[in-house]
């Protein structure tokens, strides 16, 4: 079976990709292989969503902060999908992805900016984020990819996040 190559995109990618990455490439379809990167990549990862990804025991590639500069190099894996966690209500700014990988946003709020002085109300905010992404995954992987053109699988993806406003 076909593994897609998914690349999840984010502001700093140091919890919202990493963590969609990490779920994806562990996802029990076995259908994909996760990647992330960032439109301005931090210094390290979350701690929160290092947290997560061990209690997942993820077993795959090294997960770091990078640049999606990294992925749109000449030599770089062809991407199948690209799906962008910024949030825009944030004023995040969501990478436009060239090429022609099928592209979705799924909107996200970055849990880093929870304002509150409570590590349990922090760390919820992750956990929350954490089962948002597991569930959009969850329906990607219920998608027969090989059933539809690439018009009918972007409708897909998009109704992902319409569906779940």
């Amino acid at each position: 079976m076909k593994k897609y190559k998914v690349l999840f995109l984010c502001h700093h990618n140091s919890a919202r990709s990493i963590m969609a990455q990490a779920l994806a490439s562990m996802h029990l379809s076995n259908k994909f292989e996760g990647f992330s990167a960032g439109l301005t990549p931090g210094n390290s990862l979350n701690p929160f969503a290092v947290e997560l990804i061990n209690e997942l025991n993820y077993q795959g590639e090294e997960l770091k902060s990078k640049s999606m500069d990294v992925y749109s190099a000449p030599d770089a894996p062809k991407m199948d999908f690209v799906i962008s966690l910024s949030d825009k209500v944030g004023g995040e700014d969501a990478p436009v992805w060239p090429g022609s990988p099928v592209t979705a946003h799924w909107d996200f709020p970055d849990p880093a900016l929870t304002q509150c002085n409570s590590n349990m109300k922090i760390k919820a905010a992750y956990v929350s984020l954490f089962n948002g992404l597991q569930n959009r995954i969850d329906i990607l992987a219920a998608i027969s990819f090989d059933r539809l053109d690439k018009i009918r699988l972007q409708d897909e993806l998009n109704a992902i996040h319409q569906n779940l406003l």
